[in-house]
């Protein structure tokens, strides 16, 4: 039986073509790719694991590894798709990628501290403050943190370097472990308006709590701070408590859309379920010139 951890250890290992950092605490083991400033994993000792990671992920540089705490930035899912405010910011006319420019890019380490049992890895992406983003030639600062401690903590910061306004949609793409996605609800969304991206984009109320029985995709709007996934197979509540977001997208794609992925196996709809801390639609940042805006997460689980 392993003895506890009792002074945080990192490491930098490689996983396929990706440099990553592999941190342990006396709590819990953490899991960072550079490329994306991605977290891939994240379990507490003793304990089933709190972040997905694919059985099928590749480790590619370049690609977007399925799982983790992808960063979408600077828009969230088809660009077309978001405020006309947002999509004028891209000068480019051609295709736009899903998800924004920024999860298969090389990140930059910025800094390693290590306080009381905790550690904060510190990313920032370069090419965004150097406008070389394809189509996005506008100077931000983009940087993200990351402290695993008793709880994870994200915080993604855009600052505004530009002599202009910016506008731009993000979201923490966290992709949570679960039992059995069919003894899954999600509590803080009852009385919510959500759109309905299945039907047509309607604009529908939630009422309870939110169950799991087909494909779902949907934008909840005017959220609390506060959501939390109870999980019942797994006995336990995973809490995410969100600053600076307003908005959250629940998705999971179920048995048909799960067969046409890529980097999933057909039934690993089962054991998972992205709830993704966010700024879209009418929660979308606009950043006046030196203005900085934090879109944060903390996450951590309670016994049931």
């Amino acid at each position: 039986m392993n003895e506890p951890f009792t002074a945080p250890q990192v490491e930098r290992i490689e996983m396929g073509e990706l440099p990553c950092w592999r941190i342990k605490t006396a709590a819990a083991e953490l899991l960072v790719a550079e490329q994306g400033a991605q977290v891939l994993s994240y379990q507490r000792h003793g304990e089933q694991p709190l972040i997905w990671l694919s059985e099928q992920a590749e480790f590619r540089r370049g690609l977007s590894v399925r799982g983790g705490v992808p960063v979408c930035w600077p828009w969230f899912g088809d660009l077309a798709r978001n405020p006309a405010g947002v999509r004028a910011m891209r000068e480019d006319h051609g295709p736009a990628p899903a998800h924004g420019e920024v999860r298969g890019r090389d990140w930059r380490l910025q800094d390693i501290a290590k306080e009381n049992g905790a550690v904060t890895l510190t990313f920032d992406l370069p090419q965004s403050a150097s406008g070389e983003l394809p189509g996005w030639p506008h100077a931000l600062d983009l940087t993200l943190a990351i402290r695993l401690d008793e709880r994870l903590d994200l915080s993604l910061t855009t600052r505004n370097r530009s002599s202009y306004r910016v506008a731009l949609s993000q979201a923490l793409h966290t992709y949570l472990a679960v039992g059995d996605i069919r003894e899954v609800g999600i509590e803080g969304l009852d009385g919510l308006r959500y759109i309905e991206t299945l039907e047509d984009w309607d604009e529908r109320h939630q009422r309870g709590i939110l169950n799991f029985a087909g494909e779902t995709d949907r934008i909840y709007l005017d959220t609390p701070p506060r959501l939390d996934l109870v999980d019942a197979s797994w006995k336990r509540r995973i809490c995410l408590e969100a600053s600076g977001s307003h908005s959250a997208i629940v998705w999971n794609p179920w048995i048909d859309k799960a067969a046409r992925l890529s980097q999933f196996a057909d039934d690993a709809w089962q054991r998972m379920l992205c709830i993704e801390t966010a700024n879209v639609l009418d929660d979308a940042v606009e950043l006046a010139p030196e203005q900085s805006a934090t879109l944060a997460l903390c996450l951590w689980s309670e016994p049931l």
